[in-house]
């Protein structure tokens, strides 16, 4: 169906920036939502940020809430996440998913499509 691909990552220094792309393409679905998760070596997925099909609605982890903000593009079938005052621990591959509704969710298991992945590295 749809195919995920991130883009982006890097080396960073603490309290630097990153943007994060992930462009969709093949099939898409009528609508959808999008959200971000990410896995630090030695740790189980976690959820980033999510946003609904209109971008009226997003959702962000506590942990990146205020640094990190999600953004979209429907007519380039995109999506970005904006990582300001990175820190270590955010360290990471950073994966984007597609939801096929326009709701949003932080449960992974209700994703349907997912990328391959960005590595993230902040030093200290």
């Amino acid at each position: 169906q749809v195919q995920l691909v991130e883009s982006g990552g890097g080396l960073v220094q603490a309290g630097g920036s990153l943007r994060l792309s992930c462009a969709a393409s093949g099939r898409m679905f009528s609508t959808y939502s999008m959200g971000w998760f990410r896995q630090a070596p030695g740790k189980e997925r976690e959820f980033v940020a999510a946003i609904s099909w209109s971008g009226g609605r997003t959702s962000y982890a506590d942990s990146v809430k205020g640094r990190f903000t999600i953004s979209r593009d429907n007519a380039k079938n995109t999506v970005f996440l904006q990582m300001n005052s990175l820190k270590p621990d955010d360290t990471a591959i950073y994966y984007c998913a597609m939801r096929r509704t326009y709701t949003i969710t932080n449960n992974d298991l209700k994703y349907d499509a997912w990328g391959q992945g960005t590595q993230v590295t902040v030093s200290s």
